[in-house]
């Protein structure tokens, strides 16, 4: 473990009271920093590990877009396959030429449940539906299927969950199987990703972190009402430090993918700011023509996640926290720590 790091970490966990573990490797698979702070049960005193599972939000849509690239490369659908026809569900309301294409880049236009331009309390959506009834893809359907259009189709970039959702149930009836039971054997297994799944909340496995939503007047609660009561397309899987490590591995060594459709995946195919771009599921960070980072984030109430590759040096983060800020400052903290081992923004 590198001290310089470790000790910037502490120092940053001292002043946010991160909750988590915070993991590095280099370019040849060593380990630079494996630290963790906090409980991952706060009730019992259990302590958070590199073993802990976490939950991380939207970071796993990235899993979402890989399951459709592979449907692409088995010849099953292609990226400009209409959403009706890959699916037997009727949007009254929809332009009817929406693709796959403009789902996993988040160009549809297309209303969301959770409209994070509008919105900003989660919670508020379970008061009309009860979240302990969100167990499978299909049951937010009624949270946005009949609403009309937010904006026309691919003139912005609208981060949207439900595209997501759609996605997943493309997935579905495509492969014949539940959205998780392929993830769980066409990403996780073949990655190595053994610790990794989507869990209920009224059935986690062992070595689960509950998520904590932190009061101002230093009380708490878990989220086990804040949250759909198991994960699906846009979000809700839960994975180990380690396993994110093998995830990227995996997926940048064509383990996943073949070349060219990880190549696709990883392209930057809409500006989001000025040095942000997304590609399918993945965000993209570039200076003028250069790929600095792929990264993914996640956050929902008791959850903020961060992980990242660098191409130019193979440098991988992983921070995972089971509350619901503080992954971002500790991910900062890595990256400008990093730099002075070797710019993982480029070739040394």
């Amino acid at each position: 473990m590198n001290i310089n790091i470790s000790q910037r970490i502490s120092n940053i966990q001292n002043n946010n009271h991160f909750s988590g573990t915070a993991f590095v490797k280099d370019d040849e698979e060593r380990v630079l920093l494996d630290l963790s702070f906090g409980y991952a049960n706060r009730s019992e005193g259990l302590k958070n590990l590199t073993s802990t599972r976490y939950g991380i939000a939207s970071g796993c849509k990235l899993f979402t877009s890989i399951a459709i690239c592979q449907l692409v490369e088995k010849g099953i659908l292609s990226f400009d396959s209409t959403l009706s026809e890959c699916i037997d569900i009727n949007f009254p309301n929809w332009d009817e030429k929406i693709t796959i294409h403009h789902l996993l880049t988040h160009t549809s236009g297309i209303p969301d449940y959770f409209d994070e331009e509008v919105m900003d309390d989660f919670e508020e959506l379970w008061i009309n539906h009860p979240m302990y009834h969100i167990r499978r893809s299909r049951d937010f359907l009624p949270l946005f299927q009949n609403e009309h259009m937010k904006s026309k189709l691919g003139e912005r970039f609208h981060y949207n969950n439900a595209g997501y959702i759609l996605l997943g149930l493309v997935v579905e009836q495509l492969s014949g199987v539940s959205f998780t039971d392929y993830i769980d054997v066409h990403i996780f297994n073949k990655a190595g990703m053994m610790d990794s799944g989507y869990f209920a909340f009224d059935s986690l496995p062992e070595r689960t972190a509950i998520g904590y939503i932190d009061n101002s007047d230093g009380t708490w609660k878990t989220n086990i009402y804040s949250l759909p009561a198991k994960g699906g397309p846009d979000g809700g899987a839960y994975v180990t430090a380690k396993d994110m490590m093998k995830f990227w591995y995996a997926l940048m060594n064509y383990k996943l993918l073949d070349e060219a459709l990880t190549n696709q995946l990883l392209t930057a195919h809409t500006q989001v700011k000025e040095d942000s771009f997304y590609g399918y599921g993945i965000w993209i960070k570039k200076i003028e023509n250069n790929i600095i980072k792929y990264h993914v984030m996640g956050y929902d109430p008791g959850v903020s996640f961060h992980s990242a590759y660098f191409p130019n040096s193979s440098f991988k983060i992983v921070v995972c926290s089971n509350k619901s800020s503080g992954a971002f400052d500790i991910t900062n903290g890595i990256e400008e720590e990093l730099t002075k081992i070797k710019n993982p923004y480029n070739h040394m």
